[in-house]
Parts: structure tokens; C-alpha cells; sequence
């Protein structure tokens, strides 16, 4: 079943949930447990997908979805649903990680400052939450999933289900992309760890914290 959160515009789709077969030690430091919750963001003013994977042994699917604006409201009104829905994710989840898609080339320059103000209040939000936040531009994202940053839609859902053994391709594609960042973050962290070994403080060249 699907849930809507009327309040902020959220829709959760919970069908691709699987079965939880240990739970996120989420109080621990991110390079010292056996498994990490991960929030991944594909922001978008009217659409912003969402997938909340458990990164472990194996890759686990437990959420994905969409937070949906409406088109008549003003920018600051539709920024606002897209804030509050997303600190709704972090409290119901506590991811020990957020990875949020950076910002793409647009020819059309008021849609690239859109979008930046969309990832602002995500930006925002996961600051203020406390966790920690790491930024992957749409074709490393790509290159990850699918093993080309030319991938298509298509393509990254298609290897989102393969990755994640899911019965059906994440939808809409939003949800899709959401899933296909945090998945890049999981697919990191044995190179996190492995530096953190070595004293370094990173998770990759844009991560922060």
C-alpha cells in the first residue's frame, strides 16, 4: 500500500519494501557498523525523489517515493513542503548518511537557480538534522549504477532493481534516482572505511563532515 502525508505533499510508496532481516545500528559512527541507513535525494521543485537503503552485506530497499509540490502554489510555499518533507524522512528514519544529487548543466539558467533553491532547503534540512551530507553530480551517480554517465532513466531504474533484487523498476523515475544516489553512497563506503583507517576524514571528494 501507499501512504500520503497530506501536510507535506510527501507520497511514500512502500510496495519495493523488503523484508528487514536486521536493524540499522544508527547511533554509531558511520565507519564502525556492520550496516548503514542511507537517505539519497533527487531534488526537484516539483518532483523530489527519495530512497532509503540499508547498506550492509547486501543492499536492502526500505523505502522510496516522492515529495510532491503543488504547481500553483509560489516557489516559497512549494520550498517549504519540499523542507518539511524531508525532516519528516529524517525523524521517521535516522539515516546515519544523506546523499543528495548535485546540481546538473542547464541551458535554461532559471531552472538551474530553481533547482538550487530546492537543494538549499535539502541541504537545509539534513544540516540541521545532523547528519552527515555528500553530493554526487547526476553522471557519477549514473556511472555508478549503471557503469555510464550517458545512462538513461531506463537504464539506472532497470539496474536499481537488479541491485536491490526488487520484484519491480522503482516509480516514478524520481523514486528511481532518489534509490540510484544513496545506492552510490553505499557503494563508497567500503573506500570510506578503508581511509578512515588511515586517519582520513572523508567519504568522497564532495562529502562533507
Amino acid at each position: 500500500m501507499c501512504r500520503r502525508w497530506m501536510r507535506t505533499s510527501t507520497w511514500t510508496c512502500r510496495r519495493l519494501k523488503r523484508e528487514r532481516t536486521h536493524t540499522a545500528q544508527r547511533d554509531a559512527p558511520l565507519g564502525r557498523v556492520d550496516s548503514v541507513l542511507i537517505l539519497g535525494i533527487d531534488p526537484g521543485t516539483a518532483v523530489t525523489g527519495y530512497g532509503v537503503v540499508r547498506a550492509g552485506a547486501q543492499m536492502e530497499l526500505v523505502e522510496c517515493g516522492v515529495i510532491r509540490t503543488k504547481a500553483d502554489q509560489p516557489l516559497p510555499a512549494r520550498l517549504k513542503d519540499i523542507a518539511e518533507g524531508v525532516r519528516e524522512l529524517l525523524a521517521r528514519h535516522k539515516p546515519q548518511a544523506m546523499a543528495v544529487e548535485d546540481v546538473f548543466y542547464a541551458r535554461n539558467v532559471r531552472t538551474a537557480l530553481v533547482l538550487g533553491h530546492a537543494r538549499g532547503v535539502i541541504l537545509l534540512a539534513g544540516e540541521e538534522a545532523g547528519v552527515p551530507i555528500h553530493e554526487y553530480p547526476p553522471a557519477e551517480i549514473k556511472k555508478a549504477v549503471v557503469g555510464t554517465g550517458a545512462a538513461t532513466k531506463t537504464q539506472v531504474q532497470f539496474m536499481v532493481t537488479k541491485l536491490l533484487r526488487l520484484k519491480s523498476a522503482p516509480q516514478p523515475a524520481d523514486a528511481a534516482d532518489g534509490v540510484a544516489a544513496a545506492i552510490t553512497c553505499a557503494m563508497r563506503l567500503p573506500m570510506a572505511r578503508a581511509v578512515a583507517g588511515l586517519g582520513l576524514n572523508t567519504l568522497g571528494a564532495r562529502g562533507r563532515r
